[in-house]
């Protein structure tokens, strides 16, 4: 069956050349000449992928995709923006709304057929993942009944894909979102005053991400970034406050795992007030080798990561690793650290 593609554009000429190209390609192509035609199609169609322009009559792109958020059946929908080169500064707005890519004008036809390919894929790619995300939510949700309402509020959501080093949230921006890490690695980081990063946390599969910002309502205390290609669920906050109203088990259960993050940076702060260069090194590699479900005995992370989740500076990382591999403690090629000893890594005296 054709997969059906929704094109919201006000220049007839750009609107009518993309449904040529797309129904070309054998695609099913419905179109619309300005924002409030485009939301009432797409909840009347419910299409694979919708490609919408930014400055349009009636409703502009972050109004339907505003509007196409709320709806349940049509959340989920990947959201292409259509922008003018002049429009770009604005684009970090509509990807913090939920859109999934952009294609900034003019486009060839290659360039239009490869972002929407690319999507359908990334698409199919989200429901594999989303399976799996349900049983983590097993460990999370005791009640059975919010269990299902959590599932739901999941399924109607749209996972977006991070590259590596593109930036989540930053801090100070508002908590919009409580985000459910899927796949790869995701640090939160606060800048001192000298400029050098701290990392405050570091996130894995089936970790939750934000649990702070939402819960208290204030805006974001530090800054997300993927440290891998990485793939994340985004819950919107009065969906989710919904639900811990409704359920009270799964509020204690999220206050749980603030708790817990809590206890981690404070451990953190003494950590670095009162242990040595060596055993902070020692301690945050053997924290890296823990990530996730599984153990490892190796991993990769750069330097400069190493530096701001130890509290230190590179070139302190650079000789403190290099004293670790002549000890035999470590392996390391670029940044790919292979532990050798597990043993003495985890005793190692302050």
């Amino acid at each position: 069956m054709s997969k059906k593609i929704l094109i919201i554009e006000d220049n007839d000429d750009i609107r009518e050349n993309i449904s040529e190209i797309l129904e070309l390609a054998g695609y099913n192509v419905y179109s619309a000449a300005n924002g409030k035609q485009g939301v009432e199609l797409a909840i009347k169609q419910v299409p694979d992928i919708i490609l919408c322009d930014i400055m349009m009559p009636e409703l502009d792109g972050y109004g339907v995709l505003y509007m196409l958020n709320k709806k349940p059946e049509t959340a989920a929908i990947p959201f292409i923006f259509l922008t003018a080169k002049a429009e770009r500064a604005d684009l970090r707005k509509g990807m913090e709304m939920g859109a999934d890519d952009y294609l900034t004008k003019p486009f060839d036809d290659i360039e239009l057929l490869n972002a929407v390919e690319s999507r359908l894929k990334k698409k199919a790619i989200q429901i594999n993942f989303y399976s799996k995300s349900l049983d983590s939510l097993e460990s999370i949700i005791a009640k059975s009944d919010g269990l299902v309402q959590l599932k739901k509020i999941t399924a109607e959501r749209k996972g977006r894909e991070f590259k590596k080093n593109q930036v989540i949230y930053y801090e100070g921006d508002k908590g919009n979102h409580l985000y459910l890490v899927l796949s790869g690695r995701v640090k939160t980081i606060k800048l001192a005053e000298d400029g050098r990063e701290l990392m405050t946390g570091m996130f894995y599969a089936d970790n939750y991400l934000g649990v702070n910002a939402i819960l208290s309502g204030e805006p974001f205390k530090d800054t997300a970034t993927a440290m891998e290609d990485s793939f994340l669920y985004m819950i919107p906050k009065d969906l989710l406050d919904n639900l811990l109203n409704l359920y009270p088990d799964v509020a204690r259960k999220f206050i749980k795992l603030l708790s817990c993050d809590i206890r981690k940076k404070e451990d953190q702060l003494m950590q670095l007030a009162y242990h040595s260069v060596r055993k902070r090194m020692a301690e945050a590699i053997v924290r890296l080798s823990r990530g996730g479900d599984s153990v490892t005995e190796g991993f990769r992370i750069s330097r400069d990561d190493l530096a701001a989740m130890a509290g230190m500076a590179t070139e302190t990382v650079s000789r403190t690793l290099s004293d670790f591999k002549d000890e035999g403690l470590i392996d390391k090629k670029g940044s790919a650290i292979t532990i050798l000893d597990m043993t003495r890594l985890a005793k190692m005296k302050n």
